[in-house]
């Protein structure tokens, strides 16, 4: 008897869920080499060469117009820019003082939060309970200590992650394709240049310096934005959004693979209970709004 391969609609999904964990692998194996350039650079040094290279690819792609907008476009469009720099400028001093899994578990609650409080659900508020208490015990002991001045900077790189989705749907809202992000992300790179320079001094432009700063700027941007690009077409938002929620399950892999970053059992267990609070929280909001709508989900 003769097996039936299935068939490129049926493989789809599953095409799609592998794009976006190997997108999610060079997004968090490109925060490790970035931990890595530290002493060389500094963290601010990393920001503005991630951001600068990262800004040279996207003007090179989008090509974006610079004619035609409102003031209101521009105004709306500097605060993402803002948002961009300030939420990789703080991720990047968390990562300086912290071991990643427990820096991307920390920022992540900003997202969780923020659906949270857009679900107005009782319930929702069950998933961010869930959540605060695995970064308690993340800091209780998940970890042989938690440096107070990288949670904070951990914490304010969630609050930029708020600020960077609400200002990215009002940006794409006015600026078409990459257009808003390639323009925002050059201003950000030219608001991070001045502090990058005064970190890290003469060593910002040494040409070693330079060809691993491009290489961070690809995995971490290039790569991840075009892998969830082609995710984004065959898998439901939802359904790319809970794959999302696992960043820090693997950043917790890779900062111990890469930068030999253990977590005692109980720091496995607070990172899962924030990946499934993440993953019940967006699961939650979309299930609501699948109701409101009155309509199922699309199949991929």
């Amino acid at each position: 008897m003769t097996a039936i391969a299935p068939s490129p609609a049926s493989r789809a999904p599953v095409t799609a869920v592998g794009l976006v964990l190997v997108g999610l692998l060079c997004q968090e194996f490109g925060a490790s080499f970035a931990v890595l350039l530290f002493p060389t650079v500094g963290p601010l040094g990393m920001v503005a060469l991630r951001l600068a290279f990262s800004a040279i690819l996207l003007m090179a792609i989008a090509r974006p117009r610079l004619r035609g907008y409102s003031r209101g476009d521009w105004l709306t469009l500097c605060g993402f820019a803002i948002a961009l720099a300030g939420m990789n400028a703080l991720f990047y001093e968390a990562l300086a003082r912290l071991p990643l899994g427990p820096t991307v578990t920390i920022e992540v609650l900003g997202p969780l939060i923020l659906s949270v409080v857009v679900s107005r659900r009782a319930s929702s508020w069950l998933w961010a309970l869930l959540a605060f208490v695995g970064v308690v015990l993340l800091g209780w002991g998940g970890v042989d200590t938690l440096d107070p001045v990288g949670v904070l900077f951990a914490a304010g790189a969630g609050a930029g992650w708020v600020a960077y989705i609400l200002l990215s749907a009002r940006t794409g809202a006015r600026f078409p394709k990459l257009d808003g992000l390639a323009i925002a992300m050059t201003i950000g790179a030219a608001i991070t240049l001045p502090f990058g320079i005064a970190d890290a001094g003469a060593a910002l432009f040494s040409p070693g310096i330079l060809a691993l700063g491009a290489a961070v700027a690809v995995l971490s941007s290039a790569i991840p934005y075009a892998l969830e690009l082609f995710a984004l077409r065959r898998l439901p938002a939802s359904a790319f959004s809970i794959l999302m929620s696992l960043a820090p399950a693997m950043a917790a892999i890779v900062g111990a693979i890469v930068l030999h970053q253990q977590l005692t059992l109980l720091g496995w267990v607070a990172i899962a209970l924030v990946v499934v609070a993440s993953a019940g929280a967006v699961h939650s909001a979309s299930a609501r709004a699948r109701r409101r709508v009155g309509v199922g989900e699309p199949l991929a």
